[in-house]
């Protein structure tokens, strides 16, 4: 075998190495991105579901579906809270009438609701070392798990000045409006390149806020 033939194996050998490192890295970069394309559109729809429930059930705090769960300002003989139990930057608990059935707007029996963000030592199981478990309470029924990459859930609240009250808030009566921010995540990510979404709904307000509610 003749010098020049080596130096033709040789370099035919280093120009296969190219083109293999080459079709490699396309074949990376196309996997990268398929999985950053899907992992996209899943945190999306899965901010939007959250934020979707979130919101609606805001809204709904001090909501009774018939008056005579809304205290009587002159008195009398019945029980009577505020609207809103407790709140703090990640937990909220508030008196809402909740529906009987899908075809109601309630059945005029007053029930809490509870949201609070877990730790992330309960998701150990996942790749993504921030996502956490945003979970919802319905008056003494067992907490509903939402695992849907939440690794924010902040809650703001304001007076009727529009001053921001302290956390946890010492008297929740005096809150007026509340600003929710949420963060999503993927809870697993190609070459731990973690996409996030970011949804923040700037101080809403319930109209039944500081409404009195006849406790049953």
């Amino acid at each position: 075998m003749g010098f020049t033939t080596m130096l033709d194996i040789i370099g035919s050998m280093i120009i296969g190495g190219i083109l293999m490192t080459i079709a490699w890295r396309l074949s990376d970069a196309a996997t990268e991105k398929t999985y950053n394309n899907t992992g996209e559109l899943t945190i999306q729809q899965n901010l939007l579901t959250i934020a979707q429930m979130v919101e609606f059930d805001f809204r709904k705090i001090g909501y009774v579906y018939t008056w005579t769960g809304v205290a009587d300002p002159r008195g009398g003989g019945f029980v009577s809270t505020q609207a809103i139990i407790y709140a703090d930057s990640s937990k909220i608990k508030y008196y809402t009438d909740l529906p009987a059935t899908s075809t109601l707007e309630g059945d005029g029996n007053i029930d809490s609701v509870t949201y609070y963000l877990g730790p992330t030592s309960e998701c150990l199981n996942t790749p993504n070392p921030r996502d956490r478990i945003l979970y919802r309470i319905e008056n003494n029924d067992p907490p509903v798990k939402s695992n849907l990459g939440v690794t924010k859930f902040k809650l703001t609240y304001y007076d009727i000045y529009g001053d921001i009250l302290t956390s946890p808030v010492p008297d929740p009566n005096v809150i007026q409006n509340i600003e929710i921010e949420i963060v999503v995540e993927d809870v697993a990510a190609y070459d731990q390149k973690y996409s996030n979404a970011f949804w923040k709904q700037i101080r809403i307000a319930s109209r039944n806020m500081s409404r009195a509610l006849i406790l049953p």
